[in-house]
């Protein structure tokens, strides 16, 4: 009986542990408003978030949506905040939600992707 008891508490304790290990993904849509109508072709707007937020830490995945102006954005929790992705995708001169573009990052963008 000793025994058996004593299976079945390092059976619970492995899945804690396992449980514990794994990591936590979460999916964040920010609004991004762009006032290019060409991004997928100059590769200065959508393309670049696509790319260069990509290579941020914590980030699985980014997918831009022009028709919606939105970055979708798959994360890792334990690596990167919503707050830290809204705040690299100002610093490539996008806002991103309530987070206003960063003037630096803004100047870089081509002229036809600043609506002026």
């Amino acid at each position: 009986m000793f025994k058996t008891i004593l299976f079945i508490a390092f059976l619970f304790g492995t899945q804690l542990v396992s449980a514990q290990k794994e990591p936590s993904k979460q999916t964040v849509t920010i609004k991004t408003p762009n006032t290019c109508d060409h991004c997928k072709v100059c590769e200065t707007c959508g393309g670049k978030l696509e790319a260069e937020l990509g290579l941020a830490k914590g980030i699985q995945s980014v997918t831009y949506n022009e028709a919606d102006q939105t970055t979708t954005v798959v994360y890792w929790t334990k690596k990167t905040t919503v707050e830290q992705i809204r705040k690299e995708i100002s610093l490539l001169g996008f806002d991103a939600d309530e987070v206003k573009a960063d003037p630096n990052g803004y100047r870089e963008r081509d002229g036809c992707c600043k609506g002026g």
